[in-house]
């Protein structure tokens, strides 16, 4: 039986004659990235960082056809949405590339042997290196920049790991188109057969983060997969890292003084915030706190809500969550509704939706995250009602705090919370649109993720490496980068950081 394809926006159902993954054929498509795996640790960083370019060529010299393909599968926007996440992907490979050549991922450290305060010490030269064949589950609504030519993919293969890649089963086009400029990318380059596999189906995603060859899995999804995940690596002889984003609500704190200095403009933000890509972001404000007094803003969010058309979700799945999380908010969170949502004529569809709750009565209940266009406000009398109620909230990605410049002291207790339960803390602005960059963190504590590393920015190749110390070694065994003469990276020596010198 082979796989289908729905699109969103018609609601038609076609037929990709993309076949399910075969056990016998994984097992040959991650043998394959175990010999690459084999072959890489030859390559020197200029080639991987020529490698990842490459790379991003290969998916500009394809813009047109995979961002057609991407719009029939998702409904998402042609331009700016899907347009603006492909030059997201090559922007990723290519920032990696940067890395890659920069050297300073790598955390070398030299330590000459010599006498320290506890006696004799030998010489400790320690340094990164890669893990093996890495999965990357893509995500449903990132088809680019969180699935098959994503960030998890440009992370694993800048730090020296074949990929093989799971296709999400909302674009299984997409994905297969995706892979392709890939690997004709990586063939045309010269990269070892096997740097980049993709399976197709449920059980082969399964089977793939059980199979022995694979060292570490890179998922986006939701919290219910990601527990399976999880429990199937459980299983394993040797069980790997797993890194996972699961859930977020992210909420979004709006003081009075924000309030009183441009309530239009913070409606206008909020609104774009929570119905961009139809609420289909994992950075989406789910849960904003506004003073009561705030009726112009909430009439504004409620206007414009209330106007808005329907737009495609990604699947039938998330638009029947989406209202079953809606209908819970109602009947057992205690919230009140203000702008009804409803579906388009044709098509998985759905308009934006907009709760109100007293901060006082906010539970576990109210925050469970909607994946969709539902902004649920907790009006609050006095800020002190706000530190109760986001206890109840699950730690998230993000959290986002408008004020004006002398309210930040009477604050600063609250941001200190807050700080404790996220992994980006957002003023004045709005956390949709994660900017990839150096310092970018996208990762949070439990549920938001299970790990301490960033999914997205440079960081993100810490991910898929571990730290490998040589004790006195001879010179002729050591990785290049930790020779006495090397000075083409950042490095520790004997405690002193080091810069590279240029032209190495």
């Amino acid at each position: 039986m082979t796989i289908t394809t729905t699109d969103p926006a018609t609601g038609v159902t076609s037929d990709t004659g993309i076949e399910a993954t075969t056990e016998a054929e994984l097992a040959r498509i991650t043998e394959a990235a175990a010999s690459a795996f084999t072959a890489l640790r030859g390559y020197s960083r200029a080639w991987r960082a020529g490698l990842l370019r490459a790379l991003a060529d290969g998916l500009e010299e394809r813009r047109g056809e995979l961002v057609a393909i991407a719009h029939a599968e998702t409904g998402l926007a042609e331009t700016p949405r899907l347009n603006g996440e492909l030059s997201r992907s090559a922007y990723q490979l290519r920032l990696f590339a940067e890395a890659v050549e920069e050297g300073g991922y790598l955390e070398a450290v030299i330590d000459h042997a010599g006498d320290t305060p506890l006696g004799p010490g030998p010489e400790i030269r320690r340094m990164l290196v890669p893990l093996g064949p890495v999965a990357v589950f893509g995500a449903s609504n990132f088809p680019f920049a969180f699935s098959v030519a994503g960030g998890d993919t440009a992370s694993a293969l800048a730090a020296g790991n074949p990929v093989v890649a799971k296709a999400h089963p909302s674009h299984p086009l997409t994905s297969r188109a995706s892979f392709d400029a890939l690997r004709t990318a990586a063939e045309g380059y010269g990269a070892p057969a096997g740097i980049l596999g993709l399976v197709y189906g449920q059980e082969a995603g399964a089977a793939l983060v059980a199979d022995p060859r694979v060292a570490a899995v890179g998922f986006t999804g939701s919290l219910a997969t990601g527990r399976i995940l999880l429990d199937i690596i459980e299983t394993r002889e040797r069980p790997v890292p797993f890194y996972g984003e699961l859930s977020s609500l992210n909420p979004l704190i709006v003081s009075a003084g924000a309030v009183a200095a441009r309530a239009g403009a913070i409606a206008d933000g909020l609104f774009a915030s929570f119905t961009g890509s139809a609420g289909q972001l994992c950075t989406k404000p789910g849960l904003a706190f506004l003073p009561r007094s705030a009726t112009a803003l909430v009439d504004a969010i409620v206007a414009r809500a209330a106007a808005a058309e329907p737009q495609p979700l990604l699947n039938a799945r998330i638009h029947d969550a989406f209202g079953a999380i809606r209908g819970r908010l109602l009947a057992d969170g205690g919230a009140d509704s203000l702008v009804e949502p409803h579906d388009g004529p044709a098509g998985i569809t759905c308009s934006p939706a907009v709760l109100a709750i007293d901060a006082s009565r906010v539970t576990a209940a109210v925050a469970e995250e909607a994946f969709g266009p539902l902004l649920v406000l907790a009006l609050y009398d006095d800020p002190a009602e706000i530190a109760p109620a986001l206890a109840q909230v699950p730690d998230s990605l993000t959290a986002t705090v408008h004020a004006e410049p002398d309210e930040w002291d009477d604050l600063a207790p609250l941001l200190a919370e807050l700080e404790a339960t996220v992994g980006r803390l957002v003023f004045n602005g709005y956390p949709t649109g994660v900017r990839v960059s150096w310092g970018q963190h996208h990762g949070g504590p439990w549920p938001a993720t299970n790990s301490v590393h960033s999914s997205v920015g440079v960081s993100a190749i810490r991910r898929f490496l571990r730290p490998v110390a040589w004790q006195d070694a001879p010179a002729t065994l050591l990785p290049e980068e930790l020779r006495e003469d090397y000075t083409g990276i950042p490095r520790r020596v004997d405690g002193v950081l080091t810069l590279a010198t240029l032209g190495e």
